[in-house]
């Protein structure tokens, strides 16, 4: 089968995750070859994707034409428009605001992981900010998640589901659902969409030990 678009993809990368969910949403998982691409910080750049996105970066989405596009938001609101663009549908501002909670999060959370595999340690000053900052944000989506229910699925909850699964896949000593109860009870309805239970993180190249246990605490 010849596919129209083709996707470097990981079963284990959040903003590839968004992408899939929106493939889903969008009834266009079909016209895309997935190729299984591995990137890391600590890898050398993968020849494949660089072809393709001189970033070395996932998701990098090639076009019909040729086209490379790249990151996961150019990516998601060009497969919204390519469908007729109901993810963002008439609160466009209010969706992209939620999608840079979501995104900055993830962000946040890479970054922190690969700071703490440093083999030197950590730089505590560093890490404690992004600790205030992950617990601004939850506090931030715990207070809004009646906006967010009233509001149809977009791509704003598309990168918040992805940030949560984050959340979930490397940092579930952290709880967050004990301390976020409403947004837990949001997720929780928003896990049994179709696009989302299809696309779970799957940790298909384990790399060890889980280096970030007990380094977010939300209570404290």
């Amino acid at each position: 089968m010849k596919h129209a678009m083709k996707l470097h993809w990981s079963p284990r990368s959040p903003f590839v995750r968004k992408v899939m969910i929106v493939l889903h949403e969008t009834g266009q998982l079909d016209q895309v070859e997935q190729v299984r691409s591995v990137v890391a910080m600590h890898l050398p750049p993968n020849a494949a994707v660089m072809a393709d996105n001189p970033l070395g970066k996932i998701p990098t989405l090639v076009v019909e034409d040729g086209t490379a596009l790249f990151d996961s938001r150019v990516i998601c609101e060009y497969l919204d428009h390519r469908a007729g663009g109901s993810l963002l549908g008439d609160r466009r501002f209010v969706q992209l605001r939620w999608q840079a909670l979501g995104d900055g999060l993830i962000d946040l959370l890479l970054l922190w992981r690969t700071e703490l595999s440093r083999p030197s340690g950590p730089w505590d000053a560093v890490t404690e900010g992004w600790r205030a900052k992950a617990r601004a944000v939850m506090a931030t989506l715990e207070a809004e998640t009646p906006a967010l229910a009233a509001t149809p699925f977009g791509l704003g909850h598309v990168a918040i589901v992805c940030a949560l699964g984050q959340l979930d896949f490397r940092w579930s000593d952290a709880n967050w659902r004990d301390h976020f109860p409403q947004l837990a009870k949001l997720e929780a309805g928003w896990a049994a969409r179709p696009s989302v239970a299809a696309t779970a993180i799957v940790d298909d190249a384990p790399d060890g030990a889980d280096v970030t246990a007990g380094k977010l605490r939300f209570n404290g």
